[in-house]
């Protein structure tokens, strides 16, 4: 019997360090976590604030904690100017070639969560944002933005209830994480901040309404509500009809929660070395303009527009069509020469032999949207024709402004010859188009006599109503003639346009009937109302009367 006693003490003995080690164990983790993260913020607040901005911006989404934590601990600028363009090329799909599509699908998910999830926030800082940002857009989207009348699936209970406004997104497949991902936004303020749920009982209005709302096993007494409220998951959701299927179990939930916000995986590639190209001759003359908009506090859109006169051009007849062809290479460097951005692509024109003549007194317009960083660069175009070998050669400074993120601001002023509507599949793609809008400019910024002209303009930091989620700005317009006099002059108010959040997106075509053949100057100054800041930018145009 002693011996027993001892053996059973010896064993709760034994069990009671091991428990003890095992809990110095995980203090000692805890402990070094929270030195690490420490130690991780305080290399943060070391850095300067466009690198700091850069790692805590739509970039933290994507960024693997290796990574973050391998920039936290570079020591030069140069360094850190290598591993963000390195961060990019990891993740470009194609290595070979000059453009990175990865990175230009990036921004254009960031262009258009602002645009479509902003709620007095970007949109790009809000659950839906950061979603689409990661995955991309989803293959299905089920959105009930008014909430209302809803008739639970088997999974959920069955039954009538009625909801606040929410949305379900369907992936097919997403890598890291499988097939058939289902995720559930609710907004239960009506705010229109959606934010990621677990709960599917959370979009339910009627939850806490005794009697209301029942699934359809509760209303025939097999369940009562209150049994949701005893759930040990976290949720409030009704026994399902026909059993509860294993993507909604809690550990299945718990698991898509916790990828869905993981990185997606990364393909490392290396880098290839950037040959560079002499480049001498110029026998095609052309123009080349860029673009400013804010996508982020530390990247601007820069849409580098190209016109082309179609007399430069050489024609060679097919099947009485006159067909030209010029070859496009474009290169971005920073002041230290290094290559930040390059594309290639082809340039193309015709037009039947009978309209040649008339043809010839045009322009062929190109553009490519670039995501820069704000700071100095040098910008290289040339342009090949493949009918003449002719070529032509624009070198010139490109200063990408900084948008202060605590200021009134505007993107640049843009005159347009044409500005509509896309339609929603092509939003954020294609040439000349700006979130839902294609924005061509003019970039003689001649028009013409009794016709219209396109105004296009972004404001940014706007003081946002916390109730209304808008701004409150007034829009004057001003045309001043040679003599700097007002010759147009009207006002309007910023509730007037498209607004997201703090961002107003001005968009009109002003009528050009009243102004003479001459030279003018079209300025918009927007006050906002609430904080009393005022900005004015403006643009020159001429009007010229049609020719005969």
């Amino acid at each position: 019997m002693l011996a027993v006693a001892c053996a059973f003490i010896f064993v709760v003995s034994l069990a009671r360090a091991q428990d003890s080690q095992q809990q110095d164990q995980d203090n000692s983790a805890k402990q070094l976590e929270k030195a690490k993260k420490k130690k991780q913020k305080s290399l943060e607040q070391e850095l300067l604030p466009v690198y700091r901005q850069w790692l805590n911006g739509p970039v933290s989404y994507i960024i693997t904690s290796e990574e973050r934590s391998a920039f936290l601990h570079l020591e030069t600028n140069e360094e850190r100017e290598n591993f963000i363009e390195n961060f990019w090329q990891r993740r470009n799909p194609d290595p070979e070639s000059a453009e990175n599509t990865y990175k230009e699908e990036y921004y254009r998910r960031i262009a258009y969560t602002n645009e479509h999830y902003s709620s007095g926030i970007p949109g790009w800082k809000t659950d839906r944002g950061r979603i689409y940002i990661m995955w991309g857009k989803p293959d299905e989207v089920d959105s009930h933005p008014a909430g209302g009348p809803y008739n639970r699936p088997f999974e959920e209970g069955g039954g009538e209830t009625s909801t606040y406004p929410f949305e379900d997104w369907r992936y097919r497949y997403l890598p890291g994480i499988g097939e058939n991902v289902q995720i559930e936004f609710v907004d239960p303020s009506g705010s229109g901040e959606y934010h990621l749920s677990m709960d599917p009982s959370e979009k339910d209005a009627l939850l806490y309404v005794p009697g209301a709302g029942l699934t359809e096993m509760e209303a025939m007494g097999m369940a009562s509500k209150t049994q949701r409220f005893q759930n040990t998951d976290g949720t409030h959701d009704a026994q399902p009809l026909g059993g509860q299927l294993e993507s909604q179990n809690e550990f299945s939930r718990l698991d898509l929660y916790a990828k869905i916000q993981t990185p997606p995986p990364v393909k490392f590639k290396d880098l290839e070395e950037v040959v560079d190209t002499r480049m001498t001759a110029n026998q095609i003359h052309f123009d080349c303009h860029s673009d400013f908009l804010r996508i982020t506090d530390d990247t601007d859109l820069v849409p580098i527009t190209i016109q082309i006169p179609n007399k430069d051009m050489s024609f060679q007849d097919k099947n009485g069509v006159q067909i030209a062809t010029l070859h496009l290479f474009a290169r971005v460097t920073s002041v230290s020469g290094r290559v930040v951005q390059t594309f290639e692509d082809t340039v193309s024109a015709d037009t039947p032999d009978s309209l040649m003549q008339q043809y010839l007194k045009g322009y062929n317009i190109y553009q490519k949207a670039l995501p820069l960083r704000p700071g100095l660069y040098r910008l290289d175009v040339v342009l090949k024709d493949t009918n003449s070998g002719n070529l032509g050669v624009i070198n010139t400074r490109l200063q990408v402004p900084r948008f202060q993120d605590d200021q009134l601001g505007a993107s640049s002023l843009i005159l347009a010859d044409e500005i509509q509507k896309v339609s929603s599949r092509d939003i954020g793609l294609g040439e000349f188009v700006l979130g839902d809008l294609k924005v061509r400019p003019k970039l003689n910024a001649i028009f013409d006599e009794g016709g219209q002209m396109g105004i296009f303009l972004q404001v940014y930091n706007l003081k946002v109503d916390p109730k209304t989620h808008e701004g409150d700005a007034t829009i004057q317009y001003q045309v001043l003639n040679e003599s700097n006099a007002p010759v147009v002059k009207f006002s309007e108010n910023s509730r007037q346009y498209n607004q997201h959040g703090e961002e107003i997106w001005i968009e009109k075509a002003l009528d050009l009937k009243s102004l003479a053949p001459g030279s003018y100057k079209l300025q918009i100054q927007i006050t906002d109302n609430d904080d009393k800041q005022t900005i004015a930018p403006s643009a020159n145009f001429t009007v010229r009367a049609p020719s005969k």
